[in-house]
């Protein structure tokens, strides 16, 4: 097989997100985040195609928690979005972008509009303190604080009838797929007061997710308090099931904006994940079929109108494509063209393995094509680390097995579709458990000669990066790490991450600062001697998650031991082709630079 030229690797980099559906699917928008940084928002029609919404550098994000979503909502008749260099909220009907919100430099997210005004959660920066809220912005006025106290909100849903507001919230250290509490209060006046807010499900112990009222007035909501995500209803004095199964419904709240189903005519359409394998769902009538697709990946933002279903798919030969789907057929429509390749991609293979401590964890496996013996391998553990691989078209992996590596993708347990106790198994684990399932994922690749336990590396970015390096550091299975902007010192991260992920170490190494000597054992910081094989450590300049100071430091304390290659003007995830191409030379050379490592 000809090697994947590194250029067609860069060149495949549009970011499809947050997909909407109007008029039965004669109108759809989504944002396009672009190879050039701009994140731009799309729409379609039959008649005109996909045109660009906004004029040209009107880029389309929110940086609530700094990790967004939820940028932007359609109407038939609007659109409201969150302008990016100002994070102020401007509102659109005919190509020309007006304000909503003043410059305050308060940042809006997840917007619903109710009869006289907008629903939105903010985030307010005053000073070292942010302060998180649902505000209404009305009409004609300023932004007021709707609902606070809470150290975080998401999913404000009036009712159809302009009744009631739902919403979800949660407080540190608890993360949202750990623990949230669904509310709803009665909307008493046109000026955004709500009443007394009555807890409908939740808690520290509960995660739910996306509630949302069905065009009837009903309220639905995913909850994992049966130990899987699956959807539920609110009759308005008791909790009902509406679909039960061993099966993640919902998913790791990261992002806002997220929607794992949707409302259709007759049915409701639910995204159901098995590991890393999704499928489109139709629920009628309390009966379930699977809609027959060819995709394995869709992204987290299905989005309904009468009898048809937008959403983001793909599959291990395919890169995303928004796709229109028609519920009642199964018909299923392309809006994108993805960019064309002559190389043929690998089709990964589901696997299973033991772990040291006699449990089972998962991944996707990557043979080279015509591998002659065992090859060498690369292990890559995701970033999360409440995430999973998803099975789709990663040209990264497949640049490496054209030339001639194997690539497994891991994951390790406190990866999500596998239910709430895998989840909750790296609950102060965090350095150990995922360094070591990736370990032995490696090693049961060996020992059924589908990997050179002798020609093994590992490969991760963000906490992926961190596991990376404490699998090099803990085991010695592997004889080089690549990290892409790692998490290096869980306690100086703890302090410099977005209050959104500050205490996030809490729940995965232990509260701080009572577990402070847990902290300093797992830091890599403080202990560089324990990595005495060859590290790459990758990192944007503008990184707002991890700090680029800590990949410093520690290239600094390994010296010799290590490489570091710094992005200016990238930040914690590599945007422009230039960086992209440059990142996987210096990756290449770097494996092809290790004792009898390259194929």
């Amino acid at each position: 097989m000809i090697p994947i030229p590194a250029d067609q690797v860069a060149e495949a980099t549009t970011a499809l997100d947050a997909v909407q559906v109007l008029r039965g699917g004669a109108v759809v928008y989504w944002l396009e985040g672009r190879p050039d940084g701009h994140d731009v928002l799309v729409r379609w029609t039959p008649e005109d195609g996909a045109r660009d919404v906004l004029p040209p550098g009107t880029d389309v994000a929110s940086y609530v928690h700094e990790y967004g979503g939820g940028a932007y909502y359609a109407t038939d008749t609007e659109v409201w979005f969150c302008y990016a260099s100002d994070q102020r909220i401007y509102r659109t009907t005919d190509h020309k972008p007006v304000p909503v919100t003043s410059a305050t430099g308060a940042r809006y997210t997840d917007m619903r509009p109710g009869a006289t005004g907008l629903w939105t959660v903010r985030e307010r920066h005053e000073g070292d303190r942010v302060v998180n809220d649902l505000a209404w912005i009305p009409a004609s006025g300023s932004p007021r604080t709707a609902a606070s106290g809470w150290d975080f909100y998401s999913f404000p849903r009036p009712s159809p009838d302009g009744r009631w507001l739902a919403w979800t919230c949660w407080n540190a250290p608890t993360m949202p797929w750990d623990g949230t509490t669904l509310y709803i209060a009665e909307i008493l006046d046109d000026s955004g007061t709500l009443s007394t807010p009555q807890r409908i499900a939740g808690g520290p112990d509960e995660s739910v997710f996306q509630p949302e009222w069905s065009p009837d007035g009903v309220l639905h909501f995913i909850s994992d308090r049966t130990g899987w995500w699956n959807l539920y209803r609110w009759t308005g004095d008791r909790v009902e099931p509406v679909l039960q199964r061993h099966a993640e419904l919902g998913v790791a709240q990261w992002e806002f904006g997220y929607s794992t189903y949707t409302f259709l005519d007759d049915a409701i359409a639910v995204l159901v994940q098995q590991g890393g394998t999704q499928t489109i769902e139709l629920l009628r009538d309390g009966k379930t079929s699977v809609l027959d697709l060819p995709y394995t990946s869709i992204k987290p933002y299905l989005s309904g109108s009468a009898t048809t279903i937008a959403a983001i798919a793909s599959n291990p030969q395919q890169p995303p494509q928004i796709v229109l789907i028609d519920a009642a057929t199964g018909h299923h429509q392309p809006l994108t063209t993805p960019a064309t390749h002559t190389h043929p991609a690998t089709t990964p293979e589901p696997f299973s393995f033991p772990t040291r401590d006699g449990n089972t964890a998962h991944g996707l496996y990557h043979s080279p094509p015509a591998a002659g013996g065992p090859p060498p391998l690369i292990v890559k553990a995701h970033p999360g680390p409440t995430a999973n691989t998803p099975l789709r078209l990663d040209w990264h992996t497949q640049y490496f097995t054209s030339r001639g590596y194997a690539v497994a993708e891991i994951d390790y347990r406190g990866s999500t579709g596998y239910g709430r106790a895998y989840r909750q198994a790296l609950h102060s684990q965090w350095g150990l458990l995922d360094a070591h399932d990736c370990a032995d994922a490696a090693t049961h690749l060996a020992a059924t000669g589908r990997a050179d336990p002798d020609r093994t590396v590992i490969w991760g970015a963000s906490a992926g990066g961190y596991t990376a390096l404490r699998a090099l550091a803990t085991t010695d299975t592997f004889t080089a790490a690549i990290a892409h902007c790692p998490v290096i010192d869980p306690a100086t991260w703890r302090d410099a991450a977005p209050k959104f992920q500050a205490h996030h170490a809490d729940t995965l190494i232990g509260p701080w600062p009572d577990t402070a000597p847990t902290y300093e054992e797992r830091s890599l910081l403080h202990h560089p001697e324990d990595i005495t094989r060859p590290v790459l450590i990758l990192h944007g300049d503008n990184d707002p998650i991890t700090p680029p100071a800590q990949s410093r430091a520690l290239a600094a304390a390994l010296g010799a031991q290590a490489r570091l290659l710094t992005f200016p003007g990238e930040g914690h995830v590599l945007r422009s082709p230039e960086s992209i191409k440059q990142a996987l030379t210096a990756e290449e050379n770097f494996l092809a630079d290790l004792p009898d490592t390259a194929p």
